[in-house]
């Protein structure tokens, strides 16, 4: 019987030993499952990839909005401040005016500013912004791309499936991280002034 209660009893280094297995085991377990709880609790919102984008109008017609939340957003530092701006004059004008018959946007969404001879600076005026992509298009023809589509995520219901992604013909919408929701093309949203 001596021999039965030799074998019970733990000495203090087993004790230590186990102890520190059962704590570094639990410490794993809990931290897995806060990863795995964190992974899955991640939220998602949709948004346009620009290098997918065709530019087809569909953006202005199939939201759920009244006025689309994908807004052309300039990317000022892929920008060369052109005169002959490709998003912002209609191609073949006769003169180069700001006239209205000259510019591109149909909604005269895009403000021109003089900088100086011959640069001009481009602001996107969002509440004019229908989303049609028209000045993208000429921006991506003549231009440098610098104007790109994207899903304003303050005007965006984040619809479950999104109308617009639906009827994409480029298979340009997919769900991104709601805490990195911007996907510009050619630089990093930390670069680009949304205006």
């Amino acid at each position: 019987m001596a021999k039965k209660e030799k074998k019970k009893k733990l000495n203090r280094r087993d004790f230590i030993d186990r102890g520190f297995r059962f704590s570094i085991g639990a410490g794993l377990v809990g931290l897995s499952g806060l990863l795995a709880k964190k992974s899955f609790s991640n939220e998602y919102v949709w948004q346009l990839d620009p290098e997918k984008c065709i530019q087809c109008g569909r953006c202005a017609t199939e939201c759920v909005m009244t006025l689309s939340a994908v807004k052309c957003f300039h990317v000022y530092d892929m920008c060369g401040y052109c005169d002959l701006c490709g998003g912002y004059l209609r191609p073949g004008v006769k003169k180069l005016t700001t006239a209205a018959e000259n510019q591109l946007c149909p909604t005269s969404a895009i403000e021109r500013k003089f900088i100086e001879e011959p640069f001009f600076e481009y602001h996107i005026i969002e509440e004019l912004c229908i989303g049609c992509g028209k000045c993208v298009k000429g921006c991506n023809a003549f231009g440098n791309g610098s104007l790109q589509l994207q899903v304003n995520h303050r005007l965006c219901d984040d619809c479950n499936e999104c109308a617009i992604a639906r009827v994409c013909p480029a298979d340009a919408f997919e769900r991104v991280p709601a805490d990195n929701p911007y996907k510009f093309s050619g630089n990093s949203k930390d670069e680009t002034k949304k205006s």
